[in-house]
């Protein structure tokens, strides 16, 4: 069903170039502010009762969750945070009520989006009241590694450092008294860069998401000043297209070199997972067992770990209780309480990374559970087909 009745002036798989017309948004906002833009359309004509989106916190290493009704407080959310590296879809089931009740939109990235597929599939949120905006994601930086980087490699305060960005294969920093720039592959080489478990990302472009959007591909006057929107959706095409009429969003035909340098990028961006796979994988195949016994005899069993995973759905509560697996009290646990978890989520981890962000330990989780589950998908894929997506 349509969103606003008529036939759609814009239909899925267009693409086009798109930015505000709200001066508000445009000064704070990047690549022309379309994504706050139709947010804060969609929130105006009640098209959404709230936007999920992430805001900076105390600085560019804190990003926070944040929970928009009114649209006039859209602009703070306005920008990009590679160093922020939350995962929004477990914010929807725990203080959205899985969107049951209300009809959110949501700012997404990759794995934003798969792991609302496998909340979707386990009942736990409504896929119909969701609108959701995906954004390419080339990965992001954990905060603490960030001022670590910023510090070692630029020769610079990150307490100084007002803007960041990923582009053109180099992580660029803006700060009081110039800005530097320096490739992604000579930072990860260097053992800095992206998370582990973005460098193996093959999620790039969030097409089952209602709009995909980013800049990869806007070339020419708009280089900067628009966001290349890929309609995906009957839904997304509808809210792009009212939007357009209405004069909120300003469109036009994406630039054809332009999508052809978006496809590019994209397939660079793959082939790149593909190196960190094959140099990752590697090295734990090589002494699979031994290296998960030695990582994970770390373990203080905090539950962090399933706690924050966007597939796993144990309670605090029970992980308490002692089991065959786990003897009470027992730290670090036997080691099988880590291959029964592994098993739990093997065939739906989504390389999120909450896992080894947030384990205190520093046990390299998702490593371990990202490879049992491409090593499943390889087994499988000849009968089961290609998946819904690549992670």
């Amino acid at each position: 069903m349509a969103l606003f009745g008529g036939a759609p002036a814009m239909k899925k798989g267009d693409m086009v170039y798109a930015w505000t017309t709200d001066k508000a948004i445009a000064e704070k906002a990047e690549l022309g502010g379309a994504v706050t833009g139709l947010w804060k359309y969609a929130l105006d004509k009640k098209l959404v009762d709230a936007v999920l989106v992430v805001k900076k916190g105390s600085d560019l290493y804190d990003a926070k969750p944040a929970i928009i009704t009114k649209s006039e407080d859209l602009k703070n959310t306005a920008g990009s945070l590679h160093c922020g590296t939350l995962l929004l879809s477990k914010v929807i089931t725990r203080y959205l009520n899985g969107a049951k009740d209300k009809k959110i939109g949501v700012t997404v990235k990759g794995c934003d989006l798969m792991g609302i597929i496998e909340l979707v599939r386990r009942k736990e949120i409504n896929p119909e009241n969701l609108f959701l905006i995906g954004v390419n994601c080339g990965g992001s930086v954990s905060p603490i590694m960030a001022r670590k980087m910023i510090t070692d490699k630029y020769g610079v305060s990150p307490d100084i450092v007002h803007k960041e960005e990923i582009d053109k294969g180099q992580f660029i920093i803006e700060y009081e008294g110039g800005h530097k720039g320096i490739s992604m592959d000579e930072l990860e080489e260097a053992g800095y860069g992206r998370r582990t478990n973005c460098r193996r990302c093959k999620y790039k472009v969030p097409r089952q998401a209602d709009l995909a959007c980013g800049n990869w591909g806007v070339i020419g006057e708009k280089a900067g000043k628009a966001t290349f929107v890929e309609v995906c959706s009957d839904k997304g095409a509808n809210l792009l297209a009212q939007a357009a009429k209405d004069g909120v969003i300003q469109t036009e035909a994406a630039n054809p070199k332009g999508v052809e340098i978006r496809a590019k990028v994209e397939g660079a961006m793959l082939k790149l997972g593909d190196k960190w796979r094959k140099k990752d994988f590697a090295k734990l195949k090589a002494d699979t067992w031994g290296t998960i016994n030695r990582e994970t005899s770390r373990c203080i069993r905090c539950y962090s770990c399933i706690e924050n995973c966007p597939v796993c759905f144990t309670k605090a509560t029970d992980l308490k209780k002692p089991s065959l697996m786990v003897g009470a009290g027992e730290v670090p646990p036997n080691a099988m309480f880590h291959m029964r978890r592994f098993a739990h989520i093997s065939d739906t981890c989504v390389n999120c990374g909450q896992c080894e962000e947030l384990c205190p330990m520093d046990i390299p989780l998702a490593l371990f559970s990202h490879a049992i589950r491409v090593e499943g998908d390889s087994v499988y894929k000849s009968k089961l087909g290609e998946a819904t997506y690549t992670n």
